[in-house]
């Protein structure tokens, strides 16, 4: 069966799907079959009914003393899509229903069934990710379930059915990608769970229409952030990874989620209980301020020359986790900043006034700080973190700038003219290609300042790291963190630059061009300038952040 939504290919023989291909805007995009082959124990699986609509798929079952049927499974090929099932786990780890099945690069399908308190088996490996149904018991003789084509994204004035916009429609959700052995939100279904990106799961969470009745993007959020509340540990902290201590951006992170969380499901009673932990990580934020200068500071001193050869044994201070970020960190304190606005704002919403005060007072001392730090005379822009030796380390990050643009932490009269400096050097770098997204930093970290010392990520064998420069962190190409940029570029009202950059990756999104890995064995969610896979992943989560630039365009 062929329509404009679906594209399925029913065995004569076999109770399974042999082929799915779903296109949730309806333009006939339906010829990529994302199912992985049938595996042999589902050569004969009686009592199930398959049936297919225009827009929908209908999955029923019957039991009888004579037919007994097995679970009914969809197990998607992630060499063609990462596919997530987003929804609350239960207990057992099963995920309840409704849900929503995401597929990336072609929509979604919302998930439900006839039967109250249902839950489907989900599961995920190296390439594949696993749908289980489960099927009719002698307790409950039918059941049945409906996959219905649909697109879940913010309504943004303005877009109507402007084609341009058809890569935010679609993967809008792509984000928020869940981890079934982690039970939570991941870099993809089978990667790590990084506390540092909570923020941005819950900023775009934040924004997105419910998923099916009942059932928020938030709350994933939330179901996350109790996990590590709980005392689970993610990637950026002591325990995961090779940190001393947590980075600089895993409590700003954190904090910001759970803001957004509380205010944009107004839930002020899972606040009050959970008020403790959350303050108690806010009071540690606070309490690295060793020097009372109002910003948060890292144990790595980031000073040149500190960082051992090969893999580094203690951690960078932020995301960018392979470049010498430490001690004061541009990028973690803008991250903080809005923490720090969001504990006041919770604080409030509790009447807790003294704790209110205290953050609202961190908050604008650390603003008051921020600019005068990291403010570097000798280039117009900011760098990227000062270390304990007290220089400044600039390597034309574009992240740090926007995200102090957007924030509010450069003066207004200075704003723009930051932009234009960072566009220029762009412009002379020889950047142009943006479909690729943007580079972290413009010009090449050298090795005293690089932190992991593997060609593979960066770190070259010159001593200025030009050999190392357009691999990975080190200047490499993603979408990553490029909201930044671009959201800045909108504030400042240089709205052509902002769309110059936005438009090619929303088509590069469209035809799925950060997914997947080359003939190289490396994937395209980092690239070097011309274009050659230098990625890891397969699909990185943080790409598709830059969808948020729309709904403030």
């Amino acid at each position: 069966m062929r329509s404009d939504f679906l594209k399925v290919g029913l065995s004569e023989d076999r109770d399974t799907l042999l082929f799915l291909a779903v296109d949730s805007l309806g333009q006939g995009k339906v010829d990529q079959n994302i199912l992985s082959a049938p595996r042999p124990s589902q050569a004969h699986n009686p009592g199930w009914s398959l049936e297919a609509g225009a827009s929908d798929l209908r999955l029923s079952s019957s039991w009888s003393p004579a037919v007994s049927p097995a679970p009914l499974s969809l197990t998607i090929d992630t060499r063609f899509c990462y596919g997530t099932l987003l929804g609350l786990f239960n207990s057992e780890g099963a995920i309840e229903l409704p849900a929503v099945l995401h597929l990336p690069g072609y929509g979604t399908l919302r998930v439900t069934s006839t039967a109250p308190g249902g839950s489907l088996g989900y599961a995920a490996g190296p390439g594949w990710v696993r749908v289980s149904f489960p099927p009719a018991t002698e307790t409950s003789p039918a059941s049945s379930y409906r996959l219905e084509a649909t697109t879940i994204c913010p309504p943004v004035r303005g877009i109507g059915d402007d084609r341009r916009f058809d890569g935010f429609r679609r993967n809008w959700l792509n984000v928020l990608q869940l981890n079934p052995s982690r039970r939570m939100l991941s870099n993809n279904t089978s990667s790590d769970t990084v506390g540092f990106c909570y923020y941005e799961y819950a900023d775009i969470a934040r924004e997105t229409p419910p998923l099916a009745e009942g059932l928020y993007a938030l709350d994933l959020v939330r179901q996350t952030l109790d996990r590590v509340l709980s005392g689970t540990k993610t990637y950026g902290m002591p325990g995961y990874g090779d940190f001393p201590v947590e980075s600089s951006d895993t409590f700003p992170s954190l904090l910001i989620a759970a803001a957004d969380y509380v205010e944009g499901r107004q839930d002020w009673a899972w606040l009050r209980t959970r008020y403790p932990e959350i303050r108690a990580m806010a009071d540690r934020m606070v309490a690295t301020d060793t020097s009372g200068d109002g910003l948060i500071k890292y144990a790595a001193s980031g000073n040149s020359g500190t960082w051992n050869e090969g893999q580094p044994k203690v951690r960078p201070s932020n995301w960018w986790d392979t470049i010498g970020f430490g001690y004061e960190d541009a990028y973690s304190n803008a991250l903080a900043y809005r923490a720090l606005l969001g504990m006041k704002r919770m604080a409030q919403g509790l009447h807790a006034r003294a704790d209110a005060d205290r953050y609202g007072a961190a908050a604008s001392k650390l603003h008051d700080a921020y600019f005068r730090t990291f403010y570097n005379p000798s280039t117009g822009i900011l760098a990227g973190w000062k270390s304990a030796d007290g220089s400044l380390h600039d390597y034309y990050f574009l992240f740090v700038n926007g995200i102090a643009v957007l924030y509010g932490l450069a003066p207004e009269d200075k704003a723009a003219g930051i932009m234009d400096r960072l566009w220029d050097k762009m412009e002379a770098a020889g950047y142009t290609n943006f479909r690729m997204g943007l580079p972290g930093n413009l010009v090449p970290v050298p090795r005293r300042d690089y932190a992991h010392k593997d060609p593979r990520y960066g770190g070259g064998i010159r001593e200025d790291n030009a050999d190392g420069f357009q691999i990975y962190e080190n200047g490499g190409a993603t979408a990553c963190f490029s909201y930044f940029s671009i959201a800045a570029l909108y504030k400042v009202g240089q709205r052509a630059r902002a769309d110059q950059i936005l438009f090619p990756i929303l088509d590069a999104f469209e035809q799925r061009e950060f997914e997947g890995t080359e003939a190289n064995h490396k994937s395209n969610d980092w690239r070097k300038w011309d274009g050659t896979a230098e990625g890891y992943e397969g699909f990185l989560s943080d790409n598709y952040y830059t969808l948020l630039a729309v709904t403030g365009r």
